[in-house]
């Protein structure tokens, strides 16, 4: 459960409950829900209840902090039923932390100290504010501070051993990412179904789970659960078997490949180099590239030949439009040509807001050149502007990536 008014009107986003959700699924422990809730005492503790009545623990995350806002430790204790006593021995540790810095401690900070009789403080040596484990009959609530580092550090060495030796049970949660493009979530979700009955009437382990991302394509999350991180792998790789046998060359990587890594690979593996021709992706494509590490040993560069005039100029497009087939093979030839590259690849097309050389708004063309072969393809893209560049820039890499796979070496 993450605290504070600021998570709720978007001043702040809440990394720290993905990042302590996937800490517990390292370790094992199922999460179940995840819930914010703003600033009031009412209402963090009517969301502590509710927890509580539908888990075994509750890690409340936020709301220790020194100011009159900062309310977990009362919440906490209101659920208790019990009142806040205050530890002399974490004044003067806070006091002494602020001494090292050169500073005098504010009477504020003397709330700190205070927890809920029959809680236990967590030490912070990172920060000023404790963490908490407050036992209530048989479930536990466990309290950590907002601020990112000093919470890492509580759940990793306090609070996630101290789960795990609750439970008494030893397991792992792992999760691979399949990142696909070229299909819909809906269509992604039919082809994948027979799996998903599969698993299920074998017992739901692993499972299989989508998520759209945008311009980022379909993500297939595979989960499994096992006594080892080894055997929960060796589940993994199975399920990744079946799963890749199905979707085929949609799949362009795992986990935090993204495309650029894919093609990448593949033109290092074939050691061959790329140069790039962009009009309405303006960069885009060449951005990407070169976020890879070792780009340098096989992109080129990029020619961002944006004006009409720089096309026909500099890249050879024959004059008239520049929306076209014709066009977009002459940029990638140009691109080839110019940057001594082995492959050449082109975009051009509409990015809005009107249309261009008789062409509708989502108009794209991409050229390639390999192998002293040239060919185009032409698609429709939807979305406002940056929605159409985005996804042509990711849909060219994509391409190229399926010629590069198809290409016989």
């Amino acid at each position: 459960m993450a605290v504070g008014t600021e998570l709720l009107l978007g001043q702040i986003v809440d990394t720290n409950s993905s990042w302590i959700g996937e800490q517990l699924a390292l370790a094992g422990v199922d999460s179940h829900f995840q819930t914010k809730v703003g600033d009031n005492l009412a209402r963090i503790v009517l969301a502590i209840r509710e927890a509580l009545a539908r888990s075994d623990a509750v890690i409340v995350c936020g709301g220790l902090g020194p100011t009159q806002d900062d309310i977990t430790r009362e919440a906490i204790a209101a659920v208790m039923n019990v009142p806040l006593e205050r530890d002399d021995s974490i004044i003067e540790s806070i006091r002494a932390m602020f001494g090292t810095r050169g500073r005098e401690m504010s009477d504020n900070n003397l709330r700190q100290a205070d927890k809920p009789v029959g809680a236990e403080f967590i030490p912070n040596d990172r920060g000023t504010a404790p963490g908490l484990i407050a036992p209530v009959g048989h479930k536990v609530i466990y309290a950590v501070p907002g601020v990112p580092h000093e919470m890492q550090h509580l759940i990793s060495t306090a609070v996630i051993p101290d789960l795990v030796e609750r439970s008494g049970e030893r397991a792992a949660i792992v999760s691979r990412v399949i990142r696909t493009w070229g299909l819909a979530e809906s269509t992604l979700a039919e082809q994948l179904q027979p799996r998903i009955d599969a698993l299920d009437a074998a017992g739901g382990n692993p499972t299989i789970a989508f998520l759209a991302s945008g311009i980022e394509g379909i993500k297939v999350r595979i989960t499994a659960k096992a006594p080892t991180r080894e055997d929960a792998l060796k589940l993994i790789e199975a399920e990744d078997a079946e799963v890749r046998a199905v979707l085929g060359s949609i799949v362009f990587g795992v986990d935090d490949d993204t495309m650029e890594d894919a093609v990448g690979a593949l033109l290092e593996e074939r050691a061959l180099s790329l140069g790039v021709a962009e009009s309405m992706t303006g960069g885009l494509v060449a951005s990407r590239l070169v976020n890879v590490a070792g780009s340098s040993d096989w992109f080129r560069g990029s020619i961002v030949s944006y004006a009409s005039e720089v096309k026909y100029d500099l890249l050879g497009v024959p004059r008239g439009p520049v929306v076209s087939d014709q066009a977009a093979a002459a940029m990638a030839e140009g691109a080839a040509r110019l940057l001594k590259s082995d492959v050449g690849i082109s975009v051009t097309g509409v990015a809005g807001p009107s249309e261009q050389d008789g062409q509708p708004v989502g108009t794209v063309i991409f050229g390639f050149h390999i192998d002293g072969a040239t060919d185009v393809v032409s698609i429709r893209l939807p979305g406002d502007r940056d929605r159409i560049r985005q996804f042509a820039t990711i849909t060219l890499l994509d391409q190229l990536r399926r010629r590069l796979l198809d290409r016989v070496t």
